[in-house]
């Protein structure tokens, strides 16, 4: 709760904070013609939230290195396949705690020459790798399972489990729920697809524990014939887990593909330019997204053809200060403004300048 609590706080600190990136001007376009470019001054709210995210992905490789050493001496000693899984499951955890303590050293990096619009895109592949990672945890854990079953319709002697691995399970439970509500609060506040997708690996290996009470608790009170159970709770933490990565994965390929806004969020940005009675009308609106969240957009204005340049890069301000307030996750904003004249005079006016 206080590390979501903070991050909210902070993240409302530096909300409305933008600067100037760089303004253009170039002789090369119609008269009248201004390219502006501005970008959230994220740097210091970017540092808070990467600390925040940086201590419960902390909190959970400590939690994860426990279970999954609780949960694998409990399944080995306790004869319990399934929470073998569970704690390989767990172990699955641990190693994207790493990929997420490692890849924010690279994704919180400023932009730079050679990457303008910053290297968000790190983000979205090591929620790649989470997705990946729990589905060939859920398929092997799956392939273990049926073959398990596979010994016992064979006549393979299976040891019925002990109480053990059952603590072991309802211990799991309570610990990795926790952990995903602690995590999903600072994912959602910090706008990270990378803690959100963590969370959600907290989440199905709690989920993946309840089968395993289950299936041992079933197993304890109605005795040995029906062993059988265990590793029918493994095929179904299996294919929930599978269910998981693909929840976690979808949303990366749309990122990774430079997919844009929805028409609904573009229409929405179109009415927010609108806005301002000096814009005519507007053309070209192009969006794609940066990373896991933040949308980058740019847009041609139509204004009067008299206007003044001053008032021209004034008014291209204004419209790209409420965009980035506007609360859609834009990040970047590029306005191109033109004079509302027909295609052929802006096209005689080009050529009376390159004359």
């Amino acid at each position: 709760m206080g590390y979501a609590r903070g991050a909210k706080y902070r993240l409302g600190a530096f909300r409305h904070q933008v600067k100037r990136q760089k303004l253009i001007f170039r002789g090369s376009q119609p008269q009248g013609t201004i390219l502006c470019h501005l970008r959230y001054n994220s740097t210091a709210m970017e540092n808070d939230n990467n600390q925040i995210i940086r201590r419960i992905t902390w909190l959970g490789a400590v939690c994860n290195l426990f279970l999954v050493g609780f949960k694998l001496a409990a399944g080995i000693w306790g004869h319990s396949s399934v929470i073998i899984a569970d704690a390989v499951h767990s172990l699955s955890d641990l190693i994207t705690d790493a990929a997420i303590l490692l890849g924010m050293r690279f994704w919180s990096r400023p932009a730079d020459q050679c990457h303008p619009y910053g290297h968000a895109k790190i983000e979205t592949l090591v929620t790649l790798f989470i997705g990946a990672s729990l589905a060939t945890v859920g398929a092997g854990l799956l392939y273990s399972a049926v073959y398990t079953l596979i010994d016992i319709l064979n006549g393979v002697e299976i040891p019925s489990p002990t109480w053990l691995p059952l603590t072991a399970a309802l211990a799991s439970i309570v610990v990795k729920e926790w952990l995903y509500r602690m995590t999903v609060k600072v994912g959602m506040v910090t706008k990270s697809s990378a803690t959100i997708a963590n969370a959600w690996h907290h989440r199905s290996d709690a989920m993946s524990s309840i089968p395993a009470v289950i299936a041992i608790g079933v197993c304890l009170w109605l005795g040995d014939k029906y062993v059988f159970l265990d590793p029918v709770g493994t095929v179904v933490v299996s294919f929930m887990i599978i269910h998981v990565a693909w929840k976690v994965t979808q949303p990366t390929f749309a990122a990774l593909l430079d997919s844009g806004a929805t028409e609904a969020q573009c229409q929405s940005i179109a009415e927010m330019i609108r806005f301002f009675p000096e814009v005519k009308d507007l053309h070209k609106l192009r969006t794609r997204y940066v990373g896991p969240s933040g949308l980058a957009l740019d847009v041609h204005v139509l204004v009067d053809p008299h206007m003044s340049v001053t008032e021209a890069h004034a008014l291209s301000h204004q419209i790209e200060r409420k965009l980035l307030q506007s609360g859609e996750n834009i990040i970047d904003v590029f306005v191109h403004v033109e004079p509302s004249s027909h295609e052929h005079d802006i096209e005689s006016i080009v050529r009376r300048i390159e004359r």
